[in-house]
């Protein structure tokens, strides 16, 4: 299995790993910094390097391990290589994220919006939820309001916890710990300072000022009561 290393050095962009296996036009490392698609979140890309040779990855994938897809003929199993992230492209993912966890609590404690789904690019992002309609001055006051947490400066940690503690202690309709297969006994935590507390093994900031400003930049009925809100963050 892969070591994910992504789940605890987000900061990072650059790792040594032995390629495990070669699987079509994927590999298979012992570790990676490469975060796998999923809760929303794209893919990592970059570069994978060895012997004077370089590897576009394109792809990464999440299924009994980690795969990543590679450029042209994958590098042999046994090989040591060099991992350097699109820095620019993971750091947006990060930003928008965390973004988007305090988006979801807000929501939930000043509109009684559930969060239902949600998908990030590195330029934009979107946030379905269970709501009946916002209006123009709601997006405005969710701007301004968003704006203010961001300038607090808050902290963002995360860290491992049984899942039965979690359930006892976390609000269920944020961690939505539920979900999970039963197979899934620990829990990754992200916690935003006292404003929120949920389950995602994604990638974060370290402090909310990173974020940078936030504006909801428009709205959409997916069904009954149920709104998108589409959202950008600039520095």
């Amino acid at each position: 299995m892969t070591e994910p290393l992504y789940l605890d050095l987000s900061e990072k962009c650059e790792f040594e790993a032995t390629v495990e296996r070669v699987a079509d036009d994927s590999i298979v490392l012992d570790r990676t910094l490469f975060y796998p698609e999923g809760g929303g979140q794209p893919p990592d890309e970059g570069t994978l390097s060895a012997d004077g040779r370089t590897w576009r990855v394109t792809d990464v994938q999440k299924r009994d391990t980690i795969y990543h897809a590679v450029d042209g003929e994958p590098p042999a199993a046994g090989m040591a290589v060099s991992g350097e992230l699109d820095w620019d492209r993971r750091r947006a993912h990060m930003r928008y994220h965390t973004a988007q966890h305090l988006l979801s609590a807000l929501l939930l404690a000043e509109y009684d919006a559930e969060t239902t789904g949600n998908q990030l690019y590195a330029d934009r992002a979107r946030i379905d939820c269970a709501y009946d309609r916002f209006t123009e001055t709601d997006l405005a006051d969710i701007t301004a309001r968003m704006n203010e947490l961001i300038e607090r400066s808050i902290p963002v940690e995360w860290y491992e916890l049984d899942r039965d503690v979690a359930e006892e202690r976390l609000d269920p309709d944020r961690t939505r710990i539920h979900l999970l297969p039963d197979s899934i006994t620990e829990v990754r935590i992200v916690e935003i300072g006292e404003y929120d507390r949920t389950a995602c093994a994604g990638t974060h900031v370290s402090n909310t000022a990173e974020i940078g400003r936030f504006e909801a930049t428009g709205r959409e009925t997916k069904g009954p009561e149920e709104e998108r809100l589409s959202f950008s963050l600039s520095s």
